[in-house]
């Protein structure tokens, strides 16, 4: 059984790599084009991955500088949210409705 870890580390990296450079934007794909990175990793099933995963992609730098807000924002941290829910208590309050 051991003897078969290393080549499923190479699989579990090809596919790794492979997904990762299907879900990158076109845009933060560095030297080559997407297509060719697609080949790159496919065909040399060692290097290939290793290559994408230290130089195909730009990359932020860890822990350096403040981190990027996601669009999504949960409601309660949300402050047009929060703001439409007491919008709306006041049109209640203001109808009589409960």
């Amino acid at each position: 059984m051991l003897r078969y870890l290393p080549f499923l580390l190479i699989l579990a990296l090809t596919i790794y790599a492979f997904i990762d450079c299907l879900n990158t934007p076109e845009e933060e794909v560095k030297h080559l084009p997407k297509v060719v990175w697609v080949i790159i990793i496919l065909l040399f099933s060692i290097v290939g991955p290793v290559v994408w995963l230290f130089a195909g992609k730009k990359r932020a730098a860890a822990g350096g500088g403040r981190a990027r807000r996601a669009q999504w924002v949960a409601p309660d941290d949300n402050p047009e949210f929060l703001k439409s829910l007491r919008d709306e208590q006041e049109k209640d309050k203001g109808t009589g409705t409960d």
